[in-house]
């Protein structure tokens, strides 16, 4: 049996989310509060797609820079604050105890938070590093990694110290997210920003970290919050399920080498793309897993199952669509084009994304112990949501098909190519527009909930003694 997001508080309490109520509860705060300034970074850069005038005398918001502060805002900001907070509620409720050092928890998701402020000033004002998913200034990453090891302590004795003796599948890419990140973060920061490679070398070590970020850790963070809540949502265990031990260590194994796809035709040896076509065929296993698992998502009718299920076509799509891009025959079309930030977009917003309203949708009553105050905002949230990305994705794909077609005809002038650009532009921004209007109406129905659930608990402290006294 489903239940609907709004009469989830009464259904299946644990023990452990009292304890854990109110560092869960900031870090879904800070990244509602952040998945709301990358919206509006996203609108701004919309616009200048098609006006570059548009802010060009703000020296901190120029394209290049808001691009750059959309991205971190996005990543780090609404996507890792998210992802760690549902990887620690899931490992915690799966462990069989509740979660510990939850005061590790607290300090490094403020510091976490803080860092990012920091670097989101040192990007405005043109410190930034100039590498994708690496943006941020160098000076304030080292602090981000102490802060996340804070942030992830919780999860990992979770993990070690769990209570029953299976696993999930659920757990597996909860843990590989938290244990990954540290990994791959420092190595890259080591050999780019502190004892910098030269040459392609350097290009190759960033576009292994920038598909590392989402591959290792963002996606698997995502994938547990899917893995957890459609059986509970559904009532019915997964199809497939003992395909998906081979699922998750082949998106851990290969995930990381398809980087080589964005590389195509630049100066780099030739088996690194030829790595990457190897790679992308490989995770179609994958992929085809993940249909199999979520396939009862497709007969669900609350919002979160809608959700899931926009985010399960979406991931399927993009696994599809990298595969193509990744051979140099599509590749020599699509390179270059906003056939590109298309993708992107279906991604992360599309499939990341999706997955992770699905977690804190499901987990947020559950943590607050009530309903949402403002269902009708939620559900808003997840029309506008939709309704932004597909608008979005496909306005993206329709000018990256023009783009290509234009830039084949030498004789074209650049401006008329801009001119044919501006009608799918402008539907790119008014898919933006409907994904920031989404995302505000749900930090309004968040900051309702938690303020409506922390009255009530204050209330409750007040009458305690009295009636303790009776």
């Amino acid at each position: 049996m489903s239940h609907s997001p709004t009469q989830a508080s009464t259904v299946e309490a644990s023990p452990a989310d009292p304890a854990a109520r109110w560092p869960l509860t900031l870090l879904a705060g800070s990244a509602l509060v952040w998945l709301v300034l990358s919206s509006l970074l996203a609108l701004v850069t919309a616009i200048q797609l098609h006006t570059p005038s548009f802010l060009a005398d703000c020296s901190a918001l120029t394209h290049g820079r808001a691009q750059a502060l959309r991205e971190t805002a996005f990543l780090y900001g609404w996507a890792g604050n998210a992802g760690v907070g549902l990887g620690l509620w899931i490992l915690g409720r799966l462990g069989g105890h509740p979660l510990r050092a939850l005061n590790w928890a607290v300090v490094g998701t403020v510091f976490w938070n803080l860092g990012l402020l920091a670097g989101m000033v040192g990007i405005a004002t043109g410190s930034m590093t100039g590498f994708a998913g690496l943006q941020l200034p160098r000076a304030v990453q080292p602090v981000l990694v102490a802060a996340y090891c804070g942030m992830a302590l919780p999860g990992v004795l979770a993990w070690a110290g769990r209570k029953r003796e299976g696993t999930y599948a659920a757990q597996w890419y909860a843990v590989a997210a938290l244990f990954l990140l540290p990994w791959f973060w420092t190595a890259t920061q080591a050999v780019l920003l502190w004892s910098p490679l030269r040459g392609v070398v350097q290009t190759v070590a960033a576009s292994w970290h920038a598909q590392s970020l989402v591959s290792l850790w963002l996606m698997p963070l995502a994938l547990a919050a899917a893995y957890y809540v459609i059986p509970k949502q559904t009532g019915r265990l997964l199809p497939g399920y003992e395909s998906a031990p081979l699922s998750f260590w082949t998106l851990i194994v290969v995930g990381g080498w398809n980087f080589g796809r964005h590389l195509i035709g630049g100066p780099v040896p030739a088996w690194i793309p030829t790595m990457a076509v190897v790679a992308q065929c490989l995770l179609l296993f994958h992929f085809l897993v993940i249909a199999l698992n979520f396939r009862p998502v497709l007969a669900g009718g609350s919002l979160t199952l809608q959700y899931l299920r926009f985010g399960l076509v979406a991931y399927l799509l993009t696994g599809l669509l990298e595969t193509l891009t990744s051979f140099r025959g599509v590749a020599v079309h699509t390179q270059f084009t906003l056939l590109v930030p298309a993708m992107e977009q279906l991604t992360l917003q599309g499939a990341l994304s999706m997955f992770l309203f699905a977690g804190l949708v499901y987990q947020l009553p559950r943590v607050l112990g009530r309903d949402w105050t403002l269902p009708t905002f939620v559900s808003g949230h997840g029309s506008l949501y939709m309704l932004g990305v597909v608008v979005s994705v496909l306005s993206l794909g329709w000018a990256g098909l023009a783009q290509d077609a234009l830039l084949n005809h030498s004789q074209t002038p650049f401006a008329e190519i801009l001119a044919q650009l501006k009608t799918p532009l402008l539907l790119h921004t008014a898919g933006q527009f409907a994904l920031l209007a989404g995302n505000l109406l749900l930090l309004v129905a968040f900051l309702r909930s938690a303020a409506a659930s922390c009255c009530r608990e204050a209330g409750a402290s007040v009458l305690r003694p009295a009636s303790s006294a009776s």
